[in-house]
């Protein structure tokens, strides 16, 4: 019904799955928004019977992942309750299960909402869905509320994630930093340039913005991506260069 009305008011596309990876904590099936969507003017074009075959295939590959298959297969009319996507879901039944304590998955659930409401009603999408889940997860685990507060939780009620899109508890607020003054202004204000760093470090590694920024974000991954370009480009290992540097900074002297 969701998709439907979005639809109508002129969403371009909605996010589906094939039928046999679909509902409970994934998305609704794609053969059943094509067939709703037939001979209307939001016609997908799309052929069931090709999808059919793709639902099958998907069905044997799903057999292979049974031990992480972990969500109900039946609706959870409640999520709009808890108001939290299903892959916190996933998360939550993972986590619950390792820790022998899946019998405290409803208080869990229940907590999720009286946390968000504690920290000012933040939406629930990467990281702040982590941040309350896993707070919500310590509340009924430890049997009392923020007795321990993750690093993340604290950083956000300090206001380096931004201002909230509600008042924050005072009194949860207190408990979690005591005295501490919230900054108010732009978190990233208080952060130390990165760019110029980021360009030193890479040296020689890279051409372009881009490489500097993925570098910034993510600097094993980036760097041994740009070494690996680099390597293709010229035919030289660049790890090996760098090691053989390290190991003879003098370089190599004729005997």
């Amino acid at each position: 019904m969701a998709y439907l009305k979005a639809i109508e008011a002129g969403a371009d596309v909605v996010d589906c799955a094939i039928s046999t990876m679909s509902m409970s904590t994934s998305q609704p099936p794609v053969e059943s928004i094509v067939a709703a969507l037939q001979g209307t003017v939001y016609d997908t074009g799309l052929d069931l019977e090709i999808l059919s075959e793709l639902a099958q295939y998907f069905q044997e590959v799903r057999s292979h992942y049974t031990e992480f298959d972990k969500a109900s297969p039946t609706p959870d009319a409640n999520v709009l309750r808890y108001q939290i996507p299903g892959g916190m879901i996933s998360n939550f039944i993972s986590q619950l299960r390792e820790q022998g304590q899946i019998d405290k998955l409803p208080a869990v659930l229940d907590e999720v909402p009286r946390v968000k409401a504690d920290m000012g009603h933040p939406p629930l999408v990467t990281p702040s869905s982590q941040i309350v889940g896993t707070q919500a997860v310590f509340n009924v685990l430890l049997g009392e509320r923020y007795k321990i507060v993750t690093n993340e939780v604290k950083d956000y009620f300090r206001g380096l994630y931004g201002k909230p899109p509600a008042p924050v508890d005072p009194e949860i607020q207190k408990k979690v930093i005591g005295d501490e003054e919230p900054i108010k202004d732009r978190p990233a204000d208080h952060i130390e340039p990165g760019y110029q760093k980021a360009k030193e470090e890479l040296g020689h590694l890279y051409t372009k913005e881009e490489d500097v920024l993925s570098y910034a974000l993510f600097p094993p991954q980036a760097k041994k991506f740009l070494q690996e370009r680099l390597a293709a480009r010229t035919g030289v290992d660049q790890n090996l260069l760098e090691q053989s540097q390290k190991d003879h900074p003098m370089g190599y002297m004729p005997v």
